[in-house]
């Protein structure tokens, strides 16, 4: 039925270049909608006493994201503000006190190229970032008065990330540019020879990263940006003292008692394969005037990392909190690589700098995950065994050498009904964060997922017995989200509420009284889609999985209508069908749409299946079935559709982004259950992915069956629906380069498809720029409207 519709309509002949000589908009409702201001931003400050709202635009314009990138090492940099490339949308700030409620703004001299606010320990200022065409600057923020005034002018290196820190109230860490640099330097206009790479039998099997380092002019180009002095500045009076030489800092960061840094510095050589983050790193202690007292290690080029592994020897170098000055690092006892069968995966090990002997705190079955203190000697290690997916967490007694481990929860990580939370964490004065904690309770704030969808809660567990008691969580019906606690009791705390009606918007909670009090009171940015009605759905593929999503009927929709429907989706692997078909979000929160969403279809008369589940369940080997199981999984779905009588089965369509966009492209390939497909930013030959990819670790020679048959562009021949290929032409995001849509579309273009093949310009994996979201959405629109709502065998007999 599908392939009938395309044959009977003329095709523009193969390769004509589509005239397009300005961006598209949809229609006005569309960028109504797209165009009203939306809510601030909130951070809460340490104390929790004051909330910062960072006003800003929607989106940036095409102006803002065509400022200058180099691509290198991995990362993204604009010269311009010598920072990461991120158009800033923030204009400005405004200070709510909890307590009373009262805001006000702050003073600022414009309302462009604000940063993310960053607040003191003490909680009595913040800083922020300005980015101007000269560099970037410095600000800082007085709460109490509300006065902003420049600290540092356009002297700020950003290319590493957030260029300060706070080391406590009254003085930063931060990066700045090397003032005697000079001139960037200028690429040859001849080439001095060949770009040369050689292997001699060496392992090294690397994803496929994007931006990487190409020729010695990259080099030295990337080397002259992310070079950067580490200084201290006084918040005060903006005064610099300079802790060393300018280099290659991949981070400075200070002990908790100030007397020492720990360093990482990038040396030679570097790599065309692999990301900055995997260049040598020589990891080194120094004293408070900046002079290098301990070398720790130096950790080796990561060309040769196993996929899914670690490097070998120590590695991940950390100030332990709650200690003045002690390192701590991990070391893996299985060679880095998890394919090896050991006892004992990872060993966790301390020292005390600087110069001290280390000694082991801890050796796990499994792979390290992370580790937080509490108070006094308490903390919580976390360990995780990828294949299995169990996950662990023990308490520790770091006083005390010869105290055991104590097993606190052991579960499957993909297990969401049994979370029990993550323990509520706070900035100590001294800048560390430390567990919440009251005696013996600590408290555990989780997402509560359940049938009934997503409840989060509040609990406390006492750290000796484990015993948890419940303190809060959200009623049935709606969704509302601890933000923060307000008191060491657990007695007061900060919300984010919002229901299917009520758009989110901040309250303080009492929990002895059940008072809720609202602090802001955001309107809805779309009153146009109030009307919309939601529901979500359960239903069952034919091997017996729970599936699940939630459809939304447009606001014109009338009781008995079957109209024209759209299948958003992005597939996941899980290990067995138990987790899998457990329910994931909640069906009670506020239908926010913005940016290029699939949800915009609804202003258009569309049925909108949002989120509909597709399973991939099997573990390490869950891709030996992939294409029945997610073939499966939406002919579920279509009938799910019809079963409501919501939506006419014969015009559905069905789309995804990213991994959702090889979902898209395979169904069309393997199914007659969609008369068109809007594929975003995907990959379709899995053979330029070969080292694995998504959550597949098996390398395209170790299952190229397998690589072949979930791959779209093998099968190409096989798709004969419209498809609708969408694709921004600076995606970095690792495996869905740019040329996987292109080629895909050569191919359906050689064997007579029908595709339409859209790239963006200066757009990433993502697509920011107000003109790109709004020219994605017009496609999208013309695209269903094309082929789904009047497919052209129905335009005469029964169109929309």
């Amino acid at each position: 039925m599908a392939a009938l519709a395309v044959a009977l309509v003329p095709t523009a002949p193969a390769g004509q270049l589509l005239a397009q000589d300005t961006y598209k908009l949809p229609p006005q409702e569309v960028v109504d909608i797209l165009d009203a201001p939306q809510a601030p931003m909130v951070l809460v400050s340490p104390d929790h006493s004051v909330l910062v709202m960072a006003h800003r635009h929607n989106m940036p314009s095409i102006d803002d994201m065509s400022q200058p990138m180099l691509r290198l090492a991995g990362r993204r940099l604009n010269p311009m503000t010598n920072a990461l490339f991120s158009p800033s949308m923030v204009t400005g700030y405004s200070l709510m006190d909890v307590e009373s409620g009262a805001e006000r703004s702050v003073n600022l001299p414009g309302e462009d190229g604000w940063g993310t606010p960053r607040f003191a320990p003490d909680g009595a200022h913040f800083v922020t970032t300005r980015a101007t065409t000269e560099g970037t600057e410095l600000w800082i923020v007085d709460v109490a008065s509300a006065q902003a005034r420049r600290l540092l002018g356009p002297v700020l290196n950003g290319t590493g990330g957030y260029p300060c820190d706070w080391i406590d109230g009254g003085s930063m860490l931060c990066y700045l540019i090397d003032e005697n640099r000079g001139p960037a330097p200028e690429k040859p206009l001849v080439p001095t020879g060949p770009v040369t790479q050689e292997s001699i039998a060496n392992d090294s099997p690397v994803r496929t990263y994007q931006d990487m380092l190409k020729n010695p002019h990259d080099v030295a180009v990337w080397s002259y940006y992310r070079t950067s002095v580490p200084a201290l500045v006084d918040a005060g009076s903006g005064a610099v003292t300079a802790l060393a030489e300018p280099d290659l800092y991949a981070g400075v960061e200070a002990s908790p008692s100030g007397e020492f840094f720990l360093v990482n510095r990038m040396v030679k050589p570097f790599s065309y394969l692999v990301p900055e983050y995997r260049f040598p790193m020589s990891v080194e202690v120094w004293d408070a005037e900046g002079r290098m007292v301990d070398q720790l290690v130096e950790i080796p080029l990561g060309e040769g990392i196993p996929i899914g592994g670690v490097t070998t020897g120590p590695r991940n170098h950390f100030w332990v909190a709650g200690m003045d000055h002690t390192v701590g690092w991990l070391e893996a006892l299985d060679e880095g690589d998890p394919r090896v069968e050991v006892e004992l995966r990872d060993k966790l090990v301390f020292a005390e700098a600087p110069g001290m002997a280390g000694w082991d705190v801890i050796q796990t079955e499994h792979r390290f995950a992370g580790l937080i203190r509490g108070e006094g000697s308490l903390a919580f290690l976390s360990e995780y065994d990828r294949p299995s997916r169990l996950a662990r967490t023990w308490k520790l007694d770091l006083g005390d050498a010869d105290a055991d481990a104590e097993l606190v929860w052991e579960r499957n990580s993909e297990d969401r009904y049994g979370d029990p939370g993550r323990p509520v964490m706070a900035l100590s004065e001294d800048g560390e964060y430390l567990i919440r904690q009251r005696g013996n309770w600590i408290y555990l704030d989780g997402t509560g997922s359940s049938d009934d969808g997503d409840r989060p809660f509040l609990d406390r567990m006492n750290v000796n017995s484990f015993d948890t008691e419940r303190l809060w969580r959200s009623e049935a019906g709606v969704y509302e989200d601890m933000v923060a606690m307000l008191d060491n009791e657990g007695h007061r705390i900060l919300t984010r509420f919002e229901s299917p009606t009520d758009p989110p918007n901040y309250y303080v909670r009492d929990l002895r009284s059940g008072e809720r009090r609202a602090l802001t009171a955001f309107p809805d940015p779309a009153p146009q889609l109030a009307g919309v009605s939601k529901e979500f759905v359960t239903y069952t593929r034919d091997d017996g999985v729970q599936l699940s999503g939630t459809v939304y009927l447009p606001v014109d929709y009338q009781e008995g209508e079957r109209r024209p429907a759209f299948v958003w989706a992005y597939p996941r692997e899980y290990s067995n069908p138990e987790v899998a078909g457990q329910v994931r979000g909640s069906p009670y929160r506020f239908p926010r749409i913005t940016g290029s969403s699939h949800l915009f279809l609804l202003t258009q008369g569309y049925v909108v299946f949002d989120g509909a589940t597709m399973p991939i369940v099997g573990g390490d080997t869950a891709n030996d079935t992939y294409v029945e199981q997610l073939v499966a999984s939406a002919d579920a779905a279509v009938a799910k559709l019809d079963e409501l009588g919501v939506a006419d089965p014969n015009r559905v369509g069905v789309g995804g982004h990213s991994y959702g966009a090889f979902m898209t492209a395979n169904l069309l390939a393997h199914s007659d259950l969609f008369e068109a497909g809007i594929a975003r930013s995907g990959a379709y030959n899995r053979s330029l992915t070969p080292f694995g990819f998504q959550n597949e670790r098996r390398t395209f020679w170790e299952a190229p069956e397998i690589y072949f048959a979930m791959s779209p562009f093998m099968n190409a021949s096989k798709i004969n629906e419209p498809i609708l290929l969408i694709h921004g032409m600076a995606d970095n995001n690792s495996g869905t380069f740019p040329i996987q849509s292109e080629r895909l579309y050569h191919a359906l273009q050689g064997l007579g498809g029908t595709v339409r093949l859209v790239m963006l310009p200066n757009e990433s994996h993502g697509y920011r720029a107000r003109e790109s979201v709004m020219h994605t959405l017009a496609e999208m629109i013309e695209w269903m409207d094309r082929w789904v709502k009047n497919p052209p065998e129905r335009i005469i007999s029964d169109g929309f």
